[in-house]
């Protein structure tokens, strides 16, 4: 008997992405999926979304119910915004989409980036991976340095 997959939509938002909170906001990105998947015939679909989590790492809640999911067969696509969405670690990234979701034969789809592995993938994605890894990166240091700024000129730093 073949089961029906479930279509997972993620969603991932972090302050530290340097977008603004509106049009990146966890709703706008649900929004964003739902009417996706809705005008693309996905059906079936069932958010995981992890808000106020870096992507540098893949320690989050619903991003590892997510993969628990799929490798128990029960998801046969992943939709999220973009690549960044999935993960801003280069190394990690390309494990799950170049190793994990096809072993479990379970196709992707970054909207904004117009990737869809169903239609082969882009020779330039390790690239766009690598630099979103890099401006998380560059972000990292931006802040610290505006802290350590502050520090130095007697600002307070802390809440």
């Amino acid at each position: 008997m073949q089961t029906v997959r479930f279509t997972a939509l993620y969603a991932r938002f972090s302050y530290d992405d340097g977008v603004d909170a509106t049009s990146g906001s966890i709703e706008h990105q649900k929004s964003l999926l739902q009417n996706y998947a809705d005008s693309n015939g996905f059906t079936n679909c069932r958010f995981y979304a992890d808000d106020g989590y870096t992507g540098t790492n893949f320690d989050r809640p619903d991003f590892k119910r997510m993969i628990e999911d799929i490798r128990s067969g029960l998801i046969g696509t992943v939709i999220f915004k973009d690549m960044s969405r999935l993960g801003r670690n280069y190394l990690m990234v390309g494990q799950y989409t170049e190793i994990e979701f096809p072993k479990y034969n379970v196709r992707y789809i970054a909207i904004s980036d117009n990737v869809d592995s169903a239609k082969g993938t882009n020779d330039l994605l390790p690239i766009n991976n690598l630099m979103n890894e890099w401006y998380s990166r560059d972000i990292s240091k931006k802040i610290r340095a505006q802290i350590h700024h502050k520090g130095r000129s007697g600002q307070a730093i802390t809440a």
